[in-house]
């Protein structure tokens, strides 16, 4: 009875199709929205998770997110340095300046001023170069997007392709020279603004003379410590707030779904995929069920129960379902592959899938269910009518 269950549904190719392009359109449109958006959010920490040396970032109380620089008084690392608990700290730089480029264009980028002794929060990948070479006179780093990509030096033609900024080529920043000493590989932002590393000394005289220009202070707590403890004795000490990099991730990610329209925009796209799914795929199945009733009946007639009616029709959607969600997850899956090193902000962690397939489950549920009452409702003389 399984095996004719199967004849009749592939047998109207037509419907089949199309149940199956349904369902394959809400898999695709769930994983690689939610996808996206993942990789949103993941871009708007990527400095964070770029920089896993410190236990602890501490910072003005009024900082929302990672981005939100309320510069601090040099003065602050010093207290930082003589609480309890703390093994090191230094001091960080964070801020967006304008780099003229030498066709005379100004490009604005993310400037990362590192502790000049320690060269702790550096990029985490050197494609070309070392660290080491920030300790170079005039020297910057840059991250690989940013010097293939805006930074990337115009050609003798307007025709011409950019030229990718190389080691040795020199950028100004703030009417100072910077010398390009290395190319790093880091996460994207969430602006998606090219990254120069530099030293904190150096950072200083790049950045616009200001009273207060500290960012951050990054800070390790000594072994046998309890870094709650010690975020709780800075706060008491200095009136600072010390987050762990996970706390700190978690309130720059909650800003973003607070304060921007990302989550609504992302949530109805998937929510329509949703819908979409259900209306093509009920309904086809809807007409492939009133389609095939006299053969139903016939089945009926011949003694089939509605038990076993109900798994041949659970068995169909199955396969429409299972058929359909692995050829959207597959397209899905083959962004995330095009999407590396691109624009293109894209996350597929295995949780996605398994929401995948459940949406898609609960299609297949919703299906039967609607399909079934028709079914239950047969009448074996249908067979005998007309």
């Amino acid at each position: 009875m399984y095996l004719i269950a199967l004849k009749m549904l592939v047998g109207n190719r037509g419907k089949f199709y199309a149940m199956i392009f349904g369902v394959a359109l809400t898999s695709l449109i769930i994983t690689q929205q939610s996808s996206i958006f993942l990789g949103l959010m993941s871009r708007t920490v990527g400095f964070i998770f770029d920089t896993p040396q410190p236990d602890l970032w501490v910072m003005d109380p009024k900082v929302q997110f990672v981005d939100d620089i309320k510069p601090l008084q040099d003065t602050k690392l010093f207290q930082v340095r003589g609480v309890e608990g703390i093994d090191w700290a230094v001091p960080l730089y964070k801020g967006s300046l304008r780099a003229r480029l030498p066709n005379g264009t100004f490009q604005t980028c993310n400037v990362i001023g590192l502790d000049d002794a320690t060269l702790v929060a550096g990029p985490p990948t050197m494609v070309e170069g070392s660290l080491e070479d920030l300790r170079r006179a005039d020297a910057v780093i840059v991250d690989e997007a940013g010097a293939n990509g805006k930074l990337a030096k115009v050609g003798p033609t307007p025709q011409s392709p950019r030229i990718p900024l190389r080691v040795g080529d020199v950028l100004e920043l703030n009417d100072s020279r910077a010398v390009v000493a290395g190319i790093a590989r880091a996460t994207r932002t969430f602006q998606s603004q090219p990254v120069i590393y530099t030293t904190y000394s150096r950072a200083m005289r790049f950045a616009p003379r200001e009273r207060k220009l500290l960012s951050f202070v990054l800070a390790k707590v000594k072994p046998g410590y309890d870094f709650k403890e010690v975020a709780t004795q800075i706060q008491r000490q200095t009136g600072l707030a010390a987050y762990r990099s996970d706390e700190f991730k978690g309130i720059t990610i909650r800003y973003f779904m607070k304060n921007t329209g990302i989550p609504i925009n992302f949530g109805m796209a998937v929510g329509l995929g949703f819908l979409v799914g259900v209306a093509i795929v009920g309904q086809t199945f809807f007409s492939f069920i009133v389609d095939n009733m006299r053969y139903l009946g016939i089945l009926k007639a011949m003694g089939a129960s509605n038990r076993l009616l109900f798994h041949m029709i659970l068995l169909q959607t199955v396969l429409v379902g299972t058929i359909g969600s692995g050829l959207g997850m597959g397209i899905a899956s083959l962004t995330s592959i095009l999407s590396k090193n691109s624009e293109l902000a894209f996350y597929l962690p295995w949780q996605v899938p398994v929401i995948t397939v459940l949406a898609t489950s609960l299609i297949t549920l919703i299906t039967t269910v609607f399909s079934l009452r028709k079914v239950l409702r047969l009448e074996p003389a249908i067979v005998f009518r007309g």
